[in-house]
């Protein structure tokens, strides 16, 4: 990042910026706004949620960074009812609690609005531009949650946040810091919009390839260079969701040709720092394979102990519940690990090829099958038996193999092109991040630059 940096600096009594621009000043957070906590209305009172007209945000909008639409409306009585107070358009929000990467998060608001008791209004007062204490708190985002114990589940509170160092440029400095990064964030944004874009439909054409291969069989062109008909006769699987397929092929229940293992409920307390990796859900990665970067750990005496949950390589793990159910994973490594409740492992039985195995529980159709299948409501459930139920097209043996080979080559020119984008978005992130870092904190004069 070749700015220019300030000509004079000055020592910094701040704990989280070692040096600042001469001319700046610095200040704790509760000397220069005002801070307050909102209210949820009663969620079991009608009277306080139907036909709303006050904004009411949840600790999830924060993930937007800028607001313009409430999460709900509430009532006048819900108002009056619970402790919601109105936050002013232009201030800002922050969760103080929340799943996985939400709390300390924090977004501007583009419309005035109420929120709950789990964020934060900041009103900034007349020493700060708003937007660039937005700027500020976003860059210090670790920072502000290491108040509360980092990746523990404890929140934060009022009083944490009004310990946050801030430096304060002049007013006028502050809104040249701020057209800079409004500008700059904005092209860095509509480059990584594009690249999810190109990801969105690389994602596309993959799933179009393994629906159209394992339903229909290999293109003409392959066919023919694999020794296979190129163009099969068809017909009606009788199942909705596979339509045709081929003549000589026919359709199963899948307990016909894999089996499946469920998980056992391991308790955490007897985790260790290493030994055998026990395999939860949240190791089944998004470009299916299993990362072991925050796996847990058991004694290795435990594949012993637990021997009907071992898992070997080239088993196809899958989530059974939660919002990724039936996302699924190749375990590819040569060390045995053990399988965590409410994670299966598929292992497909003699005559059925476990590479085509994974393909077709990869295929649209049996993804919507998981879908339609599972119960319960937000946290939706599926029984190994349900797993096996689907019926799947199963082609002769030597064609399972023809099948996989081309599927492996083709998906994985596909996979390789999604790795290079997200290789591509985590890089611009990292540059936003940074690009932001160095303008609040003066690393960089952009006063010629806005």
């Amino acid at each position: 990042m070749n700015r220019a940096a300030y000509n004079d600096y000055k020592p910094s009594q701040m704990a989280w910026l070692d040096q600042m621009p001469a001319h700046w000043n610095a200040a704790s957070l509760r000397w220069m706004s005002n801070r307050y906590s909102g209210g949820t209305p009663d969620k079991n009172n009608d009277a306080y949620w139907d036909n709303g007209e006050i904004p009411w945000i949840n600790s999830g909008a924060v993930n937007d960074g800028y607001i313009t639409e409430p999460s709900a409306l509430i009532t006048r009585e819900g108002f009056a009812n619970s402790s919601a107070k109105w936050i002013p358009k232009d201030a800002l929000v922050m969760a103080l609690a929340g799943q996985g990467k939400t709390k300390g998060m924090v977004a501007q608001l583009g419309i005035p609005t109420t929120c709950n008791q789990s964020m934060a209004a900041l009103i900034p007062d007349h020493r700060f531009a708003p937007r660039y204490l937005y700027y500020w708190l976003a860059a210090n985002y670790q920072n502000i949650r290491n108040l509360a114990g980092g990746e523990a589940r404890d929140g934060l509170n009022l009083e944490m946040l009004g310990s946050i160092p801030c430096p304060v440029p002049p007013v006028g400095e502050q809104q040249t810091i701020v057209r800079f990064l409004d500008a700059k964030t904005a092209q860095i944004d509509a480059l990584v919009a594009k690249k999810r874009l190109l990801i969105d439909k690389l994602k596309e054409k993959r799933n179009a390839l393994i629906a159209r291969t394992v339903n229909r069989g290999l293109p003409p062109e392959a066919a023919k260079a694999a020794g296979l008909e190129p163009n099969p006769e068809m017909k009606n699987a009788n199942q909705l969701w596979i339509g045709e397929v081929p003549s000589h092929w026919s359709v199963k229940p899948l307990k016909f040709v894999a089996k499946i293992k469920t998980g056992f409920a391991f308790s955490s307390d007897d985790f260790t720092a290493d030994g055998v990796p026990v395999l939860r859900i949240g190791d089944i990665s998004r470009d299916g394979d299993v990362d072991l970067s925050d796996a847990k750990y058991l004694p290795v005496e435990c594949l012993g102990s637990h021997a009907s949950v071992n898992v070997r390589n080239g088993d196809i793990l899958m989530a059974m519940t939660g919002a990724t159910i039936g996302k699924a994973a190749r375990y590819q490594l040569n060390s045995p690990a053990l399988l965590n409740q409410r994670v299966c492992a598929f292992r497909a039985l003699s005559a059925f090829h476990q590479g085509y195995l994974w393909f077709i529980l990869n295929s649209d159709f049996y993804v919507r099958y998981v879908s339609l299948i599972a119960f319960g409501g937000a946290q939706p459930n599926i029984s190994d038996s349900q797993l096996l139920d689907c019926c799947v097209p199963v082609p002769p043996p030597i064609e399972q193999v023809a099948i996989f080979s081309f599927l492996e080559v083709e998906t994985g020119k596909l996979e390789n092109l999604i790795s290079h984008a997200n290789v591509a978005i985590d890089r611009l992130t990292e540059y936003r991040q940074a690009l932001i870092t160095s303008a609040v904190t003066g690393k960089i004069d952009v006063r010629e630059l806005a």
